[in-house]
């Protein structure tokens, strides 16, 4: 817990020297329609049928789950229009609460727009585990390019026939991930990725905020947040725990993974359902911060 606290202070001492520098940063100023060709970045096949055994859905086949994900991506592309924002980091309260899946559904669902490409990064430096999800080899990634100064035109992958998406895998396991995440070669990586294309999203799969300082220690250099809990699992403390953690970093929603809430089957009630859904989940994590916030000022 020491080092949580230790990274939640200097998270802030981050953020608030990069919020002093800068401008904001526009998306989507220059479209990415039409087709792109990866000249240098590797491109791997992946069958359609494994990336289904895997829960990989988004832009394979048209359902109420496929829906759920254009939902969510509307919301939150909305969301990063409103601020001029292009990074999003993903995390959960504790781990297999489906926040690695969300990132690459979300982050598919996405590169469906026209209008941007997208860059998934596996940040879980400590469990890497994105390249699983596309049965690829992975031998090389992120923690190479922070420990071997390996170049990212070596690391980057292109799942094929998923246009304007491109991954950067997390590579072999490291166990002082929360020091490479909070190191200043990461740091110029992250501000070189958010400018170098301007109709591209960033999208960052992170480590569970409750289980190590990771998370807390990269998120003063994301735009915002997106949190996954899991009903029936996810406990209302430590959901409230970890929303407090990220005092520093804007939260803009909470995805309810495994949800056994009835779905409508109507496409017009499903997405006026799912939108009620993900604006409750959001001022429910408002007002977990508020809370949090109450409860440390009468401890002080």
């Amino acid at each position: 817990m020491e080092r949580i606290k230790q990274a939640l202070e200097k998270a802030r001492l981050e953020r608030q020297k990069a919020g002093s520098s800068g401008q904001p940063y526009t998306p989507g100023a220059t479209g990415a329609s039409g087709p792109v060709t990866y000249s240098q970045t590797r491109t791997v096949g992946v069958a359609k049928n494994f990336l289904q055994e895997k829960r990989v859905i988004s832009g394979i086949e048209q359902n109420a789950y496929t829906e759920s994900y254009k939902i969510l991506r509307t919301q939150v592309l909305q969301r990063l229009r409103e601020k001029g924002w292009n990074s999003l980091a993903i995390t959960s309260p504790g781990i297999n609460e489906g926040k690695t899946l969300t990132a690459i559904n979300l982050a598919i669902s996405i590169a469906m727009e026209v209008d941007y490409s997208v860059l998934l990064v596996d940040a879980d430096l400590r469990h890497p585990s994105v390249h699983t999800y596309f049965g690829f080899n992975a031998e090389k990634g992120l923690s190479d390019y922070l420990t071997a100064d390996v170049p990212l035109s070596e690391l980057l992958v292109h799942p094929e026939d998923i246009p304007r998406f491109v991954i950067l895998p997390g590579g072999r396991s490291l166990t002082n991930s929360s020091e490479m995440l909070n190191s200043p070669k990461l740091v110029r990586l992250v501000d070189e990725l958010k400018a170098r294309y301007p109709s591209r999203i960033i999208l960052f799969d992170l480590p569970p905020l409750l289980s190590a300082a990771d998370a807390l220690a990269f998120s003063p250099y994301v735009d915002a947040a997106l949190m996954v809990i899991e009903e029936g699992k996810t406990q209302a403390q430590d959901a409230q725990h970890a929303v407090g953690l990220l005092q520093g970093t804007s939260l803009i929603g909470t995805v309810l993974n495994k949800s056994f809430v009835n779905i409508p089957r109507k496409d017009g009630e499903f997405a006026e359902w799912l939108a009620r859904i993900f604006e409750h989940l959001r001022s429910y994590a408002v007002s977990l911060k508020i809370r949090f916030s109450r409860l440390r000022w009468r401890k002080s």
